[in-house]
Protein backbone atom coordinates (compact mmCIF):
# COMPACT_ATOMS: atom_id res chain seq x y z
CA UNK A 1 0.00 0.00 0.00
CA UNK A 2 1.39 3.44 -0.85
CA UNK A 3 2.64 6.12 1.49
CA UNK A 4 0.91 9.48 1.40
CA UNK A 5 2.54 12.81 2.27
CA UNK A 6 0.50 15.87 3.20
CA UNK A 7 2.00 19.36 3.52
CA UNK A 8 0.33 21.31 6.35
CA UNK A 9 0.78 25.12 6.38
CA UNK A 10 1.26 26.50 9.89
CA UNK A 11 1.90 29.91 11.46
CA UNK A 12 2.77 32.44 8.72
CA UNK A 13 5.30 30.52 6.64
CA UNK A 14 6.01 27.17 8.34
CA UNK A 15 5.17 23.67 7.18
CA UNK A 16 4.45 20.49 9.07
CA UNK A 17 4.16 17.19 7.23
CA UNK A 18 2.02 14.09 7.64
CA UNK A 19 3.46 10.76 6.46
CA UNK A 20 0.70 8.15 6.34
CA UNK A 21 1.15 4.43 5.77
CA UNK A 22 -2.06 3.28 4.09
CA UNK A 23 -1.45 -0.38 4.89
CA UNK A 24 -1.18 -0.06 8.66
CA UNK A 25 -2.89 3.28 9.23
CA UNK A 26 0.19 4.58 11.07
CA UNK A 27 0.91 8.27 10.58
CA UNK A 28 3.94 10.34 11.48
CA UNK A 29 3.77 14.10 11.98
CA UNK A 30 7.09 15.77 11.20
CA UNK A 31 7.41 18.93 13.30
CA UNK A 32 4.46 20.71 14.89
CA UNK A 33 4.75 24.49 14.52
CA UNK A 34 1.21 24.75 15.91
CA UNK A 35 -1.26 22.10 16.93
CA UNK A 36 -4.56 23.23 15.40
CA UNK A 37 -3.76 22.93 11.68
CA UNK A 38 -2.06 19.57 12.24
CA UNK A 39 -5.00 18.14 14.19
CA UNK A 40 -7.41 19.53 11.58
CA UNK A 41 -5.43 17.89 8.76
CA UNK A 42 -5.44 14.56 10.59
CA UNK A 43 -9.16 14.77 11.39
CA UNK A 44 -10.09 15.71 7.82
CA UNK A 45 -8.56 12.45 6.61
CA UNK A 46 -9.63 10.25 9.49
CA UNK A 47 -6.00 9.66 10.45
CA UNK A 48 -4.48 9.40 13.92
CA UNK A 49 -0.90 10.39 14.63
CA UNK A 50 1.16 7.42 15.79
CA UNK A 51 4.49 9.31 15.83
CA UNK A 52 5.73 12.89 16.12
CA UNK A 53 9.21 13.35 14.66
CA UNK A 54 11.06 16.51 15.73
CA UNK A 55 13.84 17.91 13.54
CA UNK A 56 15.20 20.59 15.88
CA UNK A 57 14.43 22.59 18.99
CA UNK A 58 13.27 25.96 17.61
CA UNK A 59 9.86 27.01 18.88
CA UNK A 60 8.39 27.41 15.40
CA UNK A 61 8.88 23.66 14.91
CA UNK A 62 7.95 22.27 18.33
CA UNK A 63 5.49 24.53 20.11
CA UNK A 64 2.52 22.37 19.13
CA UNK A 65 4.13 19.02 19.97
CA UNK A 66 2.73 18.62 23.47
CA UNK A 67 -0.84 19.35 22.40
CA UNK A 68 -0.77 16.92 19.47
CA UNK A 69 0.87 14.24 21.62
CA UNK A 70 -1.79 14.70 24.29
CA UNK A 71 -4.60 14.57 21.73
CA UNK A 72 -3.33 11.50 19.88
CA UNK A 73 -1.03 9.53 22.19
CA UNK A 74 1.68 9.71 19.51
CA UNK A 75 5.23 8.58 20.32
CA UNK A 76 7.49 11.65 20.36
CA UNK A 77 10.89 11.14 18.70
CA UNK A 78 13.80 13.56 18.58
CA UNK A 79 17.57 13.88 18.70
CA UNK A 80 19.32 12.48 21.75
CA UNK A 81 21.84 15.32 21.49
CA UNK A 82 19.05 17.87 21.95
CA UNK A 83 16.83 16.00 24.42
CA UNK A 84 17.53 18.65 27.06
CA UNK A 85 15.85 21.37 24.97
CA UNK A 86 13.14 19.47 23.12
CA UNK A 87 9.65 18.61 24.37
CA UNK A 88 9.69 15.39 26.42
CA UNK A 89 10.80 12.50 24.20
CA UNK A 90 9.55 8.93 24.22
CA UNK A 91 12.48 7.95 22.03
CA UNK A 92 15.83 9.70 21.61
CA UNK A 93 17.65 8.95 18.34
CA UNK A 94 20.99 9.54 16.65
CA UNK A 95 22.64 9.11 13.25
CA UNK A 96 21.66 5.86 11.55
CA UNK A 97 18.79 4.99 13.88
CA UNK A 98 15.59 3.82 12.21
CA UNK A 99 11.98 4.56 13.04
CA UNK A 100 9.20 2.31 11.81
CA UNK A 101 5.94 4.07 10.98
CA UNK A 102 3.80 1.12 10.07
CA UNK A 103 5.44 -0.25 6.93
CA UNK A 104 7.52 2.88 6.33
CA UNK A 105 11.05 3.03 7.72
CA UNK A 106 12.76 6.36 8.29
CA UNK A 107 16.49 6.75 8.87
CA UNK A 108 17.88 9.50 11.08
CA UNK A 109 20.50 11.75 9.46
CA UNK A 110 22.33 14.20 11.71
CA UNK A 111 22.55 17.55 9.90
CA UNK A 112 24.12 20.13 12.24
CA UNK A 113 24.50 23.69 11.05
CA UNK A 114 21.27 25.59 11.58
CA UNK A 115 21.33 24.12 15.08
CA UNK A 116 23.85 21.67 16.51
CA UNK A 117 21.24 18.98 17.17
CA UNK A 118 19.28 19.24 13.91
CA UNK A 119 18.27 15.93 12.33
CA UNK A 120 16.59 14.97 9.07
CA UNK A 121 14.44 11.89 8.48
CA UNK A 122 14.88 9.96 5.24
CA UNK A 123 12.03 7.69 4.11
CA UNK A 124 13.22 5.79 1.01
CA UNK A 125 9.99 3.81 0.64
CA UNK A 126 8.05 7.08 0.52
CA UNK A 127 10.63 8.74 -1.72
CA UNK A 128 10.99 11.66 0.69
CA UNK A 129 13.43 13.24 3.09
CA UNK A 130 12.22 15.61 5.80
CA UNK A 131 14.87 18.29 6.15
CA UNK A 132 13.16 21.22 7.95
CA UNK A 133 15.72 24.04 8.19
CA UNK A 134 18.82 22.22 6.95
CA UNK A 135 18.34 21.86 3.19
CA UNK A 136 15.49 24.10 2.09
CA UNK A 137 13.88 24.87 -1.25
CA UNK A 138 16.52 26.97 -3.04
CA UNK A 139 18.19 27.65 0.30
CA UNK A 140 19.46 26.43 3.64
CA UNK A 141 18.95 27.54 7.21
CA UNK A 142 20.94 30.30 8.84
CA UNK A 143 23.91 29.10 10.88
CA UNK A 144 22.57 29.98 14.31
CA UNK A 145 24.73 27.42 16.13
CA UNK A 146 26.89 25.44 13.71
CA UNK A 147 29.83 26.30 11.48
CA UNK A 148 30.00 26.57 7.70
CA UNK A 149 32.00 23.34 7.65
CA UNK A 150 29.29 21.53 9.60
CA UNK A 151 26.50 22.80 7.38
CA UNK A 152 28.38 22.02 4.18
CA UNK A 153 28.99 18.48 5.41
CA UNK A 154 25.31 18.14 6.32
CA UNK A 155 24.20 19.38 2.90
CA UNK A 156 26.56 16.97 1.16
CA UNK A 157 25.03 14.08 3.12
CA UNK A 158 21.62 15.08 1.83
CA UNK A 159 22.87 15.72 -1.71
CA UNK A 160 24.09 12.11 -1.85
CA UNK A 161 20.48 10.85 -1.72
CA UNK A 162 18.74 9.94 -5.01
CA UNK A 163 17.82 12.88 -7.22
CA UNK A 164 14.12 11.96 -7.18
CA UNK A 165 13.81 12.37 -3.41
CA UNK A 166 11.13 14.81 -2.36
CA UNK A 167 12.74 17.42 -0.10
CA UNK A 168 10.16 18.28 2.56
CA UNK A 169 11.56 21.45 4.10
CA UNK A 170 10.17 23.63 6.83
CA UNK A 171 9.33 27.06 5.40
CA UNK A 172 7.82 28.91 2.46
CA UNK A 173 10.93 30.98 1.74
CA UNK A 174 11.40 29.84 -1.84
CA UNK A 175 10.54 33.04 -3.72
CA UNK A 176 12.99 35.13 -1.70
CA UNK A 177 15.56 32.35 -1.99
CA UNK A 178 15.14 32.38 -5.78
CA UNK A 179 15.79 36.11 -5.94
CA UNK A 180 19.01 35.60 -4.01
CA UNK A 181 20.08 32.55 -6.02
CA UNK A 182 19.86 34.63 -9.20
CA UNK A 183 22.47 37.02 -7.77
CA UNK A 184 24.91 34.09 -7.66
CA UNK A 185 24.07 32.40 -10.99
CA UNK A 186 22.03 34.85 -13.10
CA UNK A 187 22.72 32.90 -16.28
CA UNK A 188 21.77 29.44 -14.95
CA UNK A 189 18.87 28.47 -17.26
CA UNK A 190 17.45 25.89 -14.85
CA UNK A 191 17.45 28.48 -12.06
CA UNK A 192 15.79 31.10 -14.25
CA UNK A 193 13.08 28.61 -15.23
CA UNK A 194 12.55 27.56 -11.62
CA UNK A 195 12.41 31.14 -10.36
CA UNK A 196 9.63 31.90 -12.85
CA UNK A 197 7.71 28.78 -11.79
CA UNK A 198 8.10 29.68 -8.11
CA UNK A 199 6.83 33.21 -8.72
CA UNK A 200 3.80 31.86 -10.59
CA UNK A 201 3.05 29.33 -7.88
CA UNK A 202 3.16 31.92 -5.12
CA UNK A 203 1.05 34.36 -7.13
CA UNK A 204 -1.56 31.60 -7.36
CA UNK A 205 -1.29 30.83 -3.65
CA UNK A 206 0.31 27.41 -4.19
CA UNK A 207 3.09 26.05 -1.97
CA UNK A 208 6.55 25.54 -3.45
CA UNK A 209 7.43 22.83 -0.92
CA UNK A 210 8.25 19.99 -1.26
CA UNK A 211 10.78 20.08 -4.09
CA UNK A 212 12.93 17.44 -5.79
CA UNK A 213 16.54 16.92 -4.76
CA UNK A 214 17.74 16.83 -8.37
CA UNK A 215 16.19 20.24 -8.93
CA UNK A 216 17.88 21.55 -5.78
CA UNK A 217 21.25 20.29 -7.03
CA UNK A 218 20.69 22.10 -10.33
CA UNK A 219 19.53 25.42 -8.87
CA UNK A 220 20.21 25.80 -5.12
CA UNK A 221 23.41 27.85 -4.63
CA UNK A 222 24.07 26.26 -1.25
CA UNK A 223 24.44 22.85 -2.91
CA UNK A 224 26.63 24.25 -5.70
CA UNK A 225 29.56 25.82 -3.83
CA UNK A 226 31.90 23.08 -5.12
CA UNK A 227 31.25 23.84 -8.79
CA UNK A 228 33.91 25.69 -10.84
CA UNK A 229 31.35 28.01 -12.44
CA UNK A 230 30.04 29.12 -9.03
CA UNK A 231 33.54 29.70 -7.69
CA UNK A 232 34.36 31.67 -10.82
CA UNK A 233 31.20 33.79 -10.46
CA UNK A 234 32.25 34.69 -6.92
CA UNK A 235 35.86 35.39 -7.85
CA UNK A 236 36.92 32.47 -5.65
CA UNK A 237 38.65 30.14 -8.12
CA UNK A 238 40.92 27.83 -6.18
CA UNK A 239 39.10 28.37 -2.87
CA UNK A 240 37.97 25.30 -0.95
CA UNK A 241 34.32 24.33 -1.00
CA UNK A 242 33.63 25.32 2.62
CA UNK A 243 35.01 28.84 2.07
CA UNK A 244 32.80 29.27 -0.98
CA UNK A 245 29.76 27.98 0.90
CA UNK A 246 30.54 30.37 3.77
CA UNK A 247 30.70 33.30 1.33
CA UNK A 248 27.35 32.37 -0.20
CA UNK A 249 25.79 32.04 3.25
CA UNK A 250 27.22 35.40 4.33
CA UNK A 251 25.82 37.06 1.22
CA UNK A 252 22.42 35.55 1.87
CA UNK A 253 22.50 36.81 5.46
CA UNK A 254 23.01 40.35 4.11
CA UNK A 255 20.53 40.01 1.22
Amino acid sequence: MPAEIVTVPCLTDNYAFLLHDAGSGACAVIDVPEAEPVIAALDARGWRASHILITHHHADHVQGVSDVAAATGAVVVGAAADAHRLPPLDRAVAEGDRIDVGGIQLEVIEVPGHTLGHVAFDAPAAGAVFTADSLMALGCGRLFEGTPAQMWSSLMKLAALPDDRLVCSGHEYTEANARFALTIEPDNPELRRRAAEVHAARAAGRPTVPSRLGEEKATNPFLRAHLPQVKRALGMEGADDVAVFAEIRARKDRF
